[in-house]
């Protein structure tokens, strides 16, 4: 029983969590515009639980698609799958279990919210399949993992505002920032077995590419910040952004698989200081600090 719960958890990398928290931040940008700062409670604690349990379910639904190509990438040929530790069918029951109760939480929200959730769910099931024929599969997994965002307005307001769409583009560009970090580590092995990624895709402008991509997330963010007439606090989060991506420039150029994968753990703290921006911006705002 110990072992199989050890499985699951590898299974759904809950034993890494940083898919979770870089589906998370953008969430949480997004739920704190929507609430002016004071979103519900009830409804915070859904998405913080429903981000969880999707990305939960996408790497279920990832490790299904991929099973025949993991076995021969160095840093997924241990995964539960490749090592016959679950079946394919305990996979397919435990991803639809996953996403069966995520959506019962969503059931608790408006209608369009819940439209969004069932976008979302197609995105996330679709996402390992676009790495056969997509010259960027990253921009994909942007959106799918930027749909909290205007879920996250629909649920508050009711409805999605422009500024939803541009924080999206946002996450698309940050999303394509991160992941080809990710994919610079598995590039040589992507390329023996067919898979297409940003990293292949880019070449030898790899590192080029992923800071153009951080500088465009940061224009967007300001773009944001301006419109939602944010406050200073805001603007030096963004500036604490901008260090963190020029730190990993630092990690990336060389293009050392360790540094590459460091680069790419260190997005974390992209995401929070973005989400510190926000947050200290409301909370001035809360105590009359102009």
């Amino acid at each position: 029983m110990i072992h199989k719960l050890d499985v699951y958890e590898r299974l759904m990398r809950l034993d890494k969590p940083i898919g979770i928290l870089l589906l998370l931040w953008p969430t949480l940008w997004a739920l704190l515009i929507a609430g002016n700062g004071k979103p519900d409670w009830i409804i915070v604690l859904i998405f913080v639980t429903g981000t969880v349990l999707m990305r939960s379910a996408g790497c279920v639904m990832n490790d299904i698609a991929d099973r025949r190509y993991d076995g021969l990438v160095e840093r997924t040929q241990h995964r539960p799958l490749v090592n016959n530790e679950i079946s394919k069918k305990e996979a397919y029951m435990l991803a639809a279990a996953l996403s069966l109760v995520a959506f019962g939480l969503v059931c608790t929200l408006n209608i369009l919210t819940i439209k969004l959730s069932v976008i979302a769910l197609l995105l996330a099931a679709s996402y390992p399949f676009t790495k056969r024929f997509l010259a960027i599969p990253q921009a994909y997994l942007g959106i799918a993992f930027g749909m909290g965002i205007p879920m996250a307005f629909a649920a508050i307001l009711g409805h999605i505002p422009p500024i939803a769409w541009v924080l999206l583009l946002a996450n698309v560009f940050w999303a394509i920032a991160y992941d080809t970090e990710y994919a610079m580590v598995d590039r040589e092995d992507d390329l023996k077995i067919g898979i297409k990624s940003s990293a292949i895709t880019f070449g030898k402008f790899d590192v080029m590419a992923v800071m153009v991509c951080y500088g465009l997330t940061l224009f967007l963010l300001a773009v944001a910040g301006v419109w939602l007439a944010m406050g200073y606090a805001y603007f030096v989060g963004l500036v604490i952004a901008a260090v963190i991506a020029i730190y990993h420039y630092f990690l990336i150029r060389a293009r050392e698989k360790a540094r590459c994968f460091k680069a790419f753990l260190h997005n974390n703290w992209f995401g929070f200081a973005v989400f510190a921006g926000f947050a200290t911006h409301y909370l001035f705002l809360e105590f009359g600090i102009v």
